[in-house]
């Protein structure tokens, strides 16, 4: 009996000491997994907002802000400010994203601040009005690009850039429909492919200005139109370039440790585009004066032609590539709008349903681009822009004025994050 009970004793010793063993393995694991994932967490809503923002804007966007300016000095100046009101815009967003935490973007702040009619209207402006418009604007950029190459010499006919806008438009929304995880992995994918046609652009305009192309940059500012219109419709371009810096918001609730990776996401992505595109048009004057690059029909096929020679077919691909990924981000996440909304008794009660499947908003990503397809039938990229932009900004305010309201009207509310 003594030995018996002298062997059971070591066995459960041993036996402990393998427990503590595996217990002091066990955290250093899970600590490395979980820095793993915050890490792939925040990279996703990196990609969301880069993804979202570079779209067609920066190449649609350097002739517009140049025409209002006239000058490359003011115009850089222009492009940089931008992303400075577009990055303290997003962290007025941040804390309320992080104060409160559910998806729709402007949509729940609204509510919260001014009660639910300023939030009626936010919601079925945004369906109607500046999501869809924003959704055809993207679409229809890309179809301009893609048609491009094969109408060498002059413009596509109307007719095919519509009908290659609405194919986008409906491989969107299905991508989309089918799948959370598929749309974002597009977005991924398509996010990595636009970076590479902005490195290739920056990295030739920074060879450029080693070799001494700096000839365009000389007197910069001579010349320059300055008056409060001039300014104020550059701004107007140039903003819509960055426009998408509030997208993460409208799906905070789908997005993990939010109180983390939003705000993170926003002070390294906006900065990370601002750079991008101060860049991008320095290389654009490396080898365009300021009356070229006016002149130019597509300012990016016209760098690629004089920059890349054989291999300038690179460059609408890449483009193509950009918008369709920005117009895949803005499609994930307007459809949450839609959804938060309708559950909340705002939209149409089916638009609030989720695809059992797929776990998905689908009723309102197909209701969200059947408006879209609507829109590119009569509309053009200038007029569709002048009607995205008038609506978009006064919510934009609006909502800002409601972060400043809660801080007198809701102390009561958490805020990891102030601004």
């Amino acid at each position: 009996m003594g030995e018996e009970s002298l062997k059971k004793r070591k066995g459960e010793d041993k036996g402990r000491e393998d427990r503590q063993s595996i217990q002091s393995h066990e955290p250093q694991t899970t600590n490395l997994q979980k820095q793993a994932n915050l890490f792939l967490f925040l990279l996703c809503g990196i990609c969301m907002i880069v993804g979202t923002i570079i779209g067609s804007g920066i190449f649609v966007s350097p002739k517009s802000v140049l025409a209002n300016v006239e000058a490359v000095g003011p115009c850089l100046t222009i492009w940089a400010a931008c992303g400075v009101l577009a990055t303290l815009g997003a962290l007025c967003f941040a804390e309320l994203g992080t104060m409160i935490t559910k998806s729709g973007g402007e949509y729940p702040y609204l509510m919260e601040a001014f009660g639910p009619i300023p939030a009626f209207l936010f919601s079925w402006t945004s369906l109607l009005v500046t999501k869809p418009s924003s959704f055809a604007i993207i679409c229809l950029s890309f179809a301009e690009y893609a048609s491009a190459p094969f109408y060498p010499g002059c413009d596509p006919p109307q007719v095919v850039i519509k009908c290659l806008a609405a194919a986008a438009i409906v491989v969107i929304t299905i991508v989309n429909s089918l799948s959370v995880k598929l749309g974002s992995y597009l977005q991924n994918f398509l996010t990595a492919a636009k970076m590479i046609i902005v490195t290739i652009i920056i990295v030739s305009g920074i060879v450029l200005l080693v070799q001494g192309k700096t000839e365009n940059f000389k007197e910069s500012f001579k010349g320059s139109k300055i008056s409060v219109s001039s300014i104020s419709l550059a701004f107007y371009n140039g903003l819509w370039a960055y426009d998408g810096w509030n997208q993460l918001n409208y799906i905070t609730e789908e997005l993990k440790h939010p109180y983390r990776n939003l705000p993170l996401s926003i002070i390294i992505g906006i900065p990370l585009v601002t750079v991008c595109y101060v860049l991008i048009n320095i290389s654009y004057f490396t080898v365009m004066t300021s009356t070229e690059l006016l002149q130019s029909q597509a300012v990016a096929v016209t760098f690629g032609d004089r920059v890349l020679y054989p291999a300038s077919w690179i460059v609408p691909l890449f483009v193509v590539f950009s918008t369709i990924g920005s117009a895949n981000g803005t499609c994930f996440t307007a459809g949450r709008l839609v959804y938060v909304a309708g559950r909340e008794g705002h939209m149409l009660k089916v638009l609030s349903y989720i695809s059992v499947k797929h776990l998905t908003p689908a009723p309102a990503i197909i209701f969200y681009g059947a408006i879209a397809i609507i829109y590119i039938i009569p509309g053009d990229i200038d007029t569709l822009i002048n009607y995205f932009s008038f609506a978009v900004w006064i919510f934009y305010g609006l909502t800002v004025l409601a972060l400043i309201v809660m801080r007198f009207t809701r102390k009561e509310l958490r805020r990891p994050i102030r601004v």
